[in-house]
């Protein structure tokens, strides 16, 4: 059955390879958002995709979220893919710095899914958003991290009040808490480390979850992590 899938923070690392993992399947509609423009290049190649600007870190995002929406008019799958870090001890941390982070992982997220709710009702539909290890309760923490694993704890608890309260409609949604996985983000938190999984291997795994979890599980918050970090 076609699907039209939407993934935010496609233009690198795991987002760069859902969109060309979900464009193989030439029944789906593959919706790239990205703030990072370089990138939609190579997505010209691809069947099926079309390729958006898109920046979470602004005061207009639900409405250029809405505006995008409506030119496809309507979404099976959302995939909140789109992250920053900030890596600072915590004393260094400006305000500047602690906004952003909250904005792009936190705020536009939230508005990107208001955006999306009037395109996912009828029909239902599936938002999936990537946390990390790190907003996972319980999990090792690592200094310098304040700003994004915090940021990443609130998309943990977005997840469980969104289901909450769109229980009784066709959507539902999931979060994936990544562990280390071999992108620029991971190098920049851990110079030198070598994750056990790499960018593409992970995006098959969103992508089966993001296609397939919400007939089994809604609201759930799922640690995918081998390693620590």
């Amino acid at each position: 059955m076609s699907k039209k899938i939407v993934i935010v923070g496609a233009s690198r690392g795991i987002g760069f390879e859902l969109v060309h993992l979900l464009s193989q399947d030439a029944t789906n509609h593959v919706v790239a958002l990205a703030r990072n423009v370089d990138a939609f290049d190579s997505f010209k190649s691809l069947a099926h995709v079309d390729a958006f600007a898109f920046d979470l870190n602004g005061e207009d995002v639900r409405s250029r979220a809405s505006a995008i929406f409506e030119k496809i008019g309507s979404i099976d799958v959302l995939i909140n893919n789109a992250g920053i870090l900030v890596n600072k001890p915590f004393l260094e941390l400006t305000h500047a710095d602690l906004q952003e982070s909250y904005q792009v992982n936190v705020v536009g997220v939230m508005e990107t899914v208001q955006a999306a709710v009037p395109f996912m009702l009828e029909k239902g539909g599936h938002v999936v958003n990537i946390s990390s290890m790190g907003g996972f309760q319980g999990t090792v923490k690592f200094a310098g991290l304040s700003a994004y694993s915090t940021s990443k704890a609130a998309v943990v608890s977005f997840t469980e009040l969104f289901a909450e309260e769109y229980k009784d409609t066709k959507i539902k949604t999931n979060c994936l808490c990544l562990g280390s996985v071999q992108t620029e983000m991971l190098e920049a938190a851990f110079p030198g480390f070598k994750a056990p999984v790499s960018a593409a291997e992970m995006a098959r795994f969103i992508a089966d979850f993001a296609l397939n979890a919400h007939a089994w599980m809604h609201g759930r918050v799922i640690p995918v992590s081998l390693t620590t970090p």
